[in-house]
């Protein structure tokens, strides 16, 4: 949203919870709930791009209301839409198909912001612990939006799919000796038993289902966490910004003591 209105373009964003909604100046926020498409005419109405998500709740759970939603949009005209891909295709992207929307699939590979789960073990400890210790090619969030953006407002990206992914492939030891380097100070990195990142997990508060996921995914990564893609440079233009420079960004959320202004903050950010 910041992206597209900093480029000049009205922005309408949805949620169920408008008045605490904390949203960027100047975009137009309007109440509705994907998996109630009776709430939704209104937000439609005008609108020319659309970006969907693929879940409906905090449970994660796929939208069953896919054949709806297109409708709204193919009644409302819209000419270009993005779908951020979840872990296997859901009933939305087969109903876009269906209604003959042209729509752009963005399928990142794990965002850079999943760092923040370490912050308060490197506040209290001075370290990150984990299981999992494979090289992963981490993208900016802020480069997921950059695509997405260039999608929305530009023809030649419908039936595509484009694989996003940061400039270089880090193992978690390796992004916290990053870490490191941001914040001046060594950062350990412990890694953790099986049990143990099952605990770690559950501290985090994740059910015992997503539990078990975590643990499947730490020990057998997908085939092409490592791979680098040029999408963000070929799509927008410009470099895919650096595991550094996030960390840069969000500093503060590792810090102890009195907090101080991240290094850099880029604009668009």
């Amino acid at each position: 949203m910041r992206q597209l209105a900093a480029g000049g373009h009205r922005v309408r964003a949805l949620t169920r919870t408008p008045a605490t909604a904390d949203l960027p100046d100047g975009v137009d926020v309007v109440s509705g709930d994907l998996t109630d498409p009776g709430t939704l005419t209104g937000a439609f109405a005008g609108v020319s791009a659309v970006h969907f998500i693929t879940f409906g709740g905090q449970d994660g759970a796929p939208l069953s209301t896919g054949p709806a939603l297109a409708e709204l949009a193919i009644r409302a005209g819209v000419r270009r839409t993005t779908v951020l891909r979840g872990w296997e295709e859901s009933g939305l992207e087969q109903a876009l198909t269906a209604a003959g929307l042209g729509w752009t699939q963005l399928a990142p590979v794990e965002f850079m912001s999943g760092a923040l789960e370490w912050a308060p073990c490197v506040r209290e400890h001075g370290a990150v612990r984990l299981l999992a210790d494979w090289p992963s090619a981490v993208v900016h969030e802020a480069d997921i939006a950059a695509v997405a953006a260039v999608a929305l407002t530009e023809d030649g990206h419908a039936g595509r799919t484009y694989d996003i992914t940061g400039p270089e492939a880090l193992t978690p030891r390796q992004r916290t000796r990053v870490l490191g380097d941001v914040l001046g100070r060594p950062i350990a990195f412990e890694p953790l038993t099986e049990e143990q990142e099952r605990e770690r997990l559950r501290s985090c508060g994740y059910g015992e289902d997503d539990v078990e996921f975590g643990i499947r995914l730490a020990t057998a990564p997908p085939v092409t966490a490592a791979v680098v893609r040029p999408t963000v440079q070929r799509v927008t233009g410009r470099p895919a910004r650096t595991f550094a420079q996030w960390a840069a960004e969000h500093a503060d959320a590792f810090r102890t003591g009195p907090s101080r202004a991240p290094a850099t903050v880029p604009a668009d950010v």
